[in-house]
């Protein structure tokens, strides 16, 4: 089952460093979200990682900056729903109902579906799916390897992720809710493993 960190969306002190640690560990990509960040301070950031390692990363935002650093894929939302004219590369994007799954899946290689379990990151962000419905929605071919489990993931929950259906699992709150800065990279590596174990 694979496994995707989103970025916190605002910068903190060695996260460029700590990814690279976790791609270097299994982590499958980076899923780069920094709503408020300018063109040029994604690109600081992005210029940090080897070019052997972007093509796993995705953005979300500035999507020029895709081409310019040939990276991984652009991630489509609200402020950016569709891709840029004559775009070719792996494209994403966050649903949050089953009903997006099934009519964003033409357009799309993966999908988040979210909340499934209650947000680590949101407060009073509560899952919004009963587990009988996500079964449901696994038997009828909506959940599949190709949709992404976001919402409260941890390695308490990874293995009901699997027996869902879903192909992966976006992490955020459990990753930036560890680490303030690099003093604390060690510590999150040891819990990243134990992630990367519950996802086998």
């Amino acid at each position: 089952m694979k496994l995707i960190v989103i970025t916190a969306p605002d910068f903190v002190p060695g996260e460029a460093e700590v990814l690279r640690a976790l791609l270097d560990r299994g982590l499958e990509r980076v899923h780069l979200r920094k709503p408020a960040a300018t063109a040029a301070e994604l690109a600081s950031l992005i210029e940090q990682f080897p070019t052997s390692y972007r093509p796993r990363i995705t953005i979300h935002d500035h999507f020029p900056l895709q081409h310019t650093y040939a990276l991984g894929g652009i991630h489509l939302n609200g402020r950016n729903p569709a891709p840029p004219d004559g775009y070719r590369g792996t494209v994403s994007c966050s649903c949050h109902s089953l009903e997006e799954v099934a009519a964003q899946r033409v357009q799309t290689d993966y999908l988040f579906l979210s909340p499934v379990f209650d947000s680590i990151s949101k407060q009073g962000y509560r899952s919004g799916f009963p587990e009988q419905t996500l079964r449901e929605a696994a038997q009828a071919g909506i959940i599949d390897k190709r949709v992404m489990a976001l919402g409260g993931i941890s390695a308490d929950n990874l293995t009901a992720v699997r027996s869902l259906g879903f192909g992966g699992a976006a992490l955020l709150g459990d990753i930036w809710g560890r680490f303030r800065s690099p003093a604390d990279t060690e510590s999150l590596l040891r819990h990243f493993d134990l992630l990367l174990q519950a996802a086998r």
